[in-house]
Formats: C-alpha cells, structure tokens, sequence
C-alpha cells in the first residue's frame, strides 16, 4: 500500500487546459473519491495516476516514487474500468490471472493468488466458467479480481457500477466497501453519483471544470458546504436555495427573518429537504407533485416562483394544488452569497 500526492496537476488539449493546477494529498489505505458532473476531469485525473494520460505540469508521486513518466505497468496499479473488459473465450479463473501470466508469475503463484481474490469475491465456484456465462454483478467481480491478484499499491476504479441496474448497483457498492475494508488498499474512485460516493468513501473530492470545489468526509461536505454548487451537488434530493436579501445580520426571505452574518445585499437560504417543518407560521407553499418511496414521502412544491423539495419520514396525505405552510429548521440554515455562491 501507499500514499498519492498529486501536486499542481494541469493538463491541456492543445490551447484547452481542463485541469487547473490540483493538489490532492490521498493517505495510504484511504478511500478517496473523485466527483462531479460529466467533463469535470475526474476521470482525465484518474487516467493520469494511472499513467494512460500524460502530464502537462505539476507532479504525481506513489509512495516514495515520482511516477510522471513511468509507464503503467511501473506504476503498482491496477485499474477496474466501466466496462469489464473481460476476454470472452477465457474462463474466469484465466481472466482472473492473465496479468500475471504475462508478468511470467509461475504457475503455482497464479493458481494462489487467483483462489485466494475467488474466496474474497465469492467467485470459487465460477472459476471454470465463460464471462458470457455470468450476471453483470459477477463479471464486475471479476474485472475486480484481476486487479486483486496483482496485490498492488493503489486500486483505481473508474465509475464501475454505471453499468449495473439500480439493485446490483447498491449490492456491489457493500461489497466495494467491504473488499476496502477487509484489503485496506488505498483507492481512488471514480464516480458521477453522489450517492456512491457518499456510502463508499472516507473522503471525496468534489470538482468542477477541472478545478476542485472541497474536499472533505461525507457528512463534512453534506453539513458544512464550501459554496452552492458543493451544497447543490451533495445529497438527493438537492438543497433548496431561497432568495433572500441580508441586512443587519438577519436574513429576510418572504415575511420571515433569520440569523445571519454582518453584510448586505442579496444571498440564498440554502435547507435540506428534510429540515422543512409543518409549521402553521411557516411559508405557503403549493403541492406540485406527491412522490411515496415507502420509508419517506418527497414532496415537490412552489413558493414564490422557486421551485422547492421536502422530504418527510411520516405519512402524510398531500395533494397536488394544496397549499401547505413549512418552516426551515432554524439549526440547520446555510446562507450563500447570491453573486459568487460562496458560503458565508
């Protein structure tokens, strides 16, 4: 195992530069993930670890080893791609080792290694079987054990569930979290999906346009947004911006006022879903959409023009055009500058 250092990181396609200069510091064994929307450079930064990519300034270090211009198969890495990638005519177990049978490990070595990643990815029993023989879940599993075998420095996975349907999405996402868990191999992931990224990493990285908008734990990024596109971006549903104007250190958004910073001019009043409140003083809001999931109810409504979202835990029997009156939890406000979207 080992730590990344990625240091004043820029890449360019000819007069386009798509990575501004990033500094990331990953610690060995640390889970990290690399979110944003599509052409955010994630993945452009995934493959320049990985060395697929080269590097137009700054440096990336594996360990103790400035790994710029080494080629990938110097680097310690094993990569699991969105596609499997898997040869059709080989069996698992031969597409499991086949990295080390061109590394020439002997026979002997392979036949362990590749029992030992089967019993991990509980695949002993298909190892005798053609990928076209397999669920998608189990071929994920096995690209997965062909990046095991290699016992390498640094897991790099690159949006490996986008593939899945929604219920082996969240099955492979334990047992993503689980091999972590039981490999403590640094690992670098991947993702447009918030949510994975939420459930399976210590920490995330959130980027936009090729520059990084935070970095930060799960619950860090979800409780204590940088600025609104951070605030916007982490949690499903999204935070609701309210207008407001500030003055006075209070925060005025329809007839209600709230706590706020020194200042004047205009921001928005950013709350979770979940912290509207049934309150008979709140703000009057009209159903648009009524959605049940079974555990929670989300409800989408209109106030002023704005579009907003609720969530509730109990049941409740709303119906579209009725006008209900919901109130911010008070401990739970975040106030943005309207301008620059920076939390203040």
């Amino acid at each position: 195992m080992a730590n990344v250092k990625i240091q004043e990181i820029r890449k360019s396609y000819g007069d386009v530069e798509v990575l501004h200069g990033l500094n990331i510091d990953i610690e060995d064994g640390e889970f990290v993930a690399l979110v944003g929307p599509s052409g955010c450079g994630k993945s452009t930064l995934l493959r320049m670890i990985a060395g697929l990519e080269p590097i137009n300034g700054g440096t990336i270090a594996i360990g103790d080893r400035v790994v710029n211009n080494l080629p990938p198969s110097e680097r310690d890495i094993a990569m699991v791609f969105q596609t499997y990638a898997l040869y059709p005519h080989k069996s698992v177990a031969q597409n499991m080792g086949f990295a080390l049978k061109v590394a020439k490990a002997s026979k002997e070595d392979i036949d362990r290694r590749v029992k030992k990643a089967a019993e991990i990815l509980n695949l002993t029993e298909y190892l005798d079987r053609k990928p076209r023989h397999l669920s998608g879940g189990q071929r994920q599993r096995v690209a997965m054990g062909r990046a095991i075998v290699r016992d390498p420095q640094v897991f790099l996975f690159d949006e490996p569930l986008s593939n899945l349907d929604a219920k082996l999405r969240i099955q492979m996402r334990t047992e993503i979290k689980e091999l972590h868990q039981r490999l403590k191999t640094t690992t670098v992931f991947v993702t447009h999906d918030q949510i994975e990224a939420m459930t399976l990493a210590d920490r995330i990285v959130v980027m936009q346009d090729g520059i990084i908008e935070q970095i930060g734990t799960p619950l860090d990024l979800y409780d204590n947004p940088a600025n609104e596109f951070v605030a916007t971006f982490i949690g499903a549903p999204s935070m609701n911006l309210l207008s407001g104007e500030l003055s006075g250190g209070k925060v005025k958004v329809g007839d209600q006022l709230f706590s706020g910073p020194s200042g004047l001019g205009k921001v928005n009043l950013g709350v979770r879903p979940e912290h509207l409140i049934l309150s008979d003083d709140g703000f009057p809001m009209e159903v648009k959409v009524v959605e049940p999931t079974g555990s929670e109810t989300m409800v989408f409504l209109r106030f002023e023009g704005q579009d907003v979202t609720a969530v509730f835990r109990e049941r409740h029997a709303f119906v579209s055009g009725q006008t209900i009156h919901l109130m911010p939890d008070k401990d739970h406000l975040h106030i943005f500058d309207a301008e620059t979207g920076a939390r203040l």
